[in-house]
């Protein structure tokens, strides 16, 4: 009887070690919170779950991530903010830069690390580029060329342009547009200015106006509340017949060509300064990146809808064509 109840014991430790070495061997589940202005479709959260997953994150293994959506509602902010502090995350990552300066504004004493924000200084949401300070910092996929570079493929995808209408979110600060201004008119074209505002942006008056200042092109600006309305902005424009030019991200649409810097690469990165910070470095110590990976992307379709014949060179560049 003795040896059996000594047997026992002995299991009982055995079995009471080995729990305390898995507890020790246990990964730390990190707590990630992520807010985005647009809605699950869009590529972004998917891009960093991606971008995460390259990491060795796991979800359910060693982190949760608390995502939420604003669906182009920016007044939803302030609740989907407080749900995520409320959920005790590590870190909160955030797209564009209206979700970044109300991250900002209403969390205190949990980093932020941002994404597609266009100009994260002139957009209030870090005060320098290389030393952010506080407890905010992120990647940029802005390049101040790519409005040139876009409008110079309008150019080459539709001969004898001259003027062309460009379309933004009135909630954002504007250096897209100024910059697309002034490199319109370096290329020779004339520009018309179409600002819109949330919650309930008025396309079709906007649309009036291109038509009435007789707009041959449409640039719309890799933009929070331009892209939630994407395809809507494109049945509008394939109504009127009119080529577009949207953000790779907003390829889905259906517009004539999705041509820019990739938002799903500054996201993916985005992940690894979500890493850093888990890691403990200080959000506000890491310079503020710029991620400029370029698509090109060409919808047959839509030009045939359209009555467009995009050049053979176009399309031979194209990292990817729509039939």
């Amino acid at each position: 009887m003795k040896r059996t109840r000594g047997l026992t014991v002995a299991l009982f430790a055995l079995v009471a070690t080995a729990s305390v070495a898995d507890a020790d061997e246990a990964p730390r589940l990190s707590r990630v919170g992520f807010l985005n202005p647009l809605d699950r479709s869009a590529p972004h959260f998917e891009a960093f779950k991606q971008g995460l997953a390259e990491l060795g994150y796991v979800e359910g293994r060693n982190v949760t991530i608390e995502a939420r959506f604003a669906e182009g509602q920016y007044d939803r902010f302030p609740r989907l903010l407080d749900e995520l502090v409320a959920s005790k995350v590590d870190v909160i990552a955030v797209t564009g830069a209206v979700t970044a300066r109300a991250a900002k504004k209403a969390v205190t004493g949990i980093p932020i690390v941002f994404a597609v924000v266009v100009d994260p200084v002139a957009d209030g949401v870090v005060p320098n580029m290389e030393r952010p300070g506080g407890t905010i910092t992120g990647t940029t996929s802005f390049d101040p060329q790519k409005a040139q570079k876009q409008l110079a493929l309008l150019k080459e995808a539709i001969p004898g342009l001259k003027r062309v209408a460009l379309l933004g979110d009135s909630g954002v600060s504007d250096a897209l547009m100024k910059a697309g201004e002034a490199q319109a008119q370096a290329l020779g074209l004339q520009t018309l200015r179409l600002r819109v505002a949330a919650p309930a942006p008025d396309l079709e008056g906007a649309f009036a106006s291109l038509k009435r200042e007789h707009c041959e092109a449409l640039l719309v600006l890799e933009e929070p509340l331009v892209g939630v309305h994407a395809t809507r902005i494109a049945e509008l424009a394939a109504k009127e017949r009119l080529p577009t030019l949207f953000a790779p991200s907003r390829v889905g649409a259906g517009g004539l060509i999705a041509y820019g810097t990739s938002q799903v690469a500054s996201i993916r990165r985005m992940a690894t300064y979500v890493d850093k910070v888990l890691k403990e470095s200080r959000a506000g110590d890491l310079p503020v990146e710029r991620v400029t990976v370029y698509e090109l992307i060409v919808n047959l379709k839509t030009a045939r809808d359209i009555g467009i014949t995009p050049p053979g060179d176009v399309l031979k560049r194209a990292d990817r064509v729509i039939q």
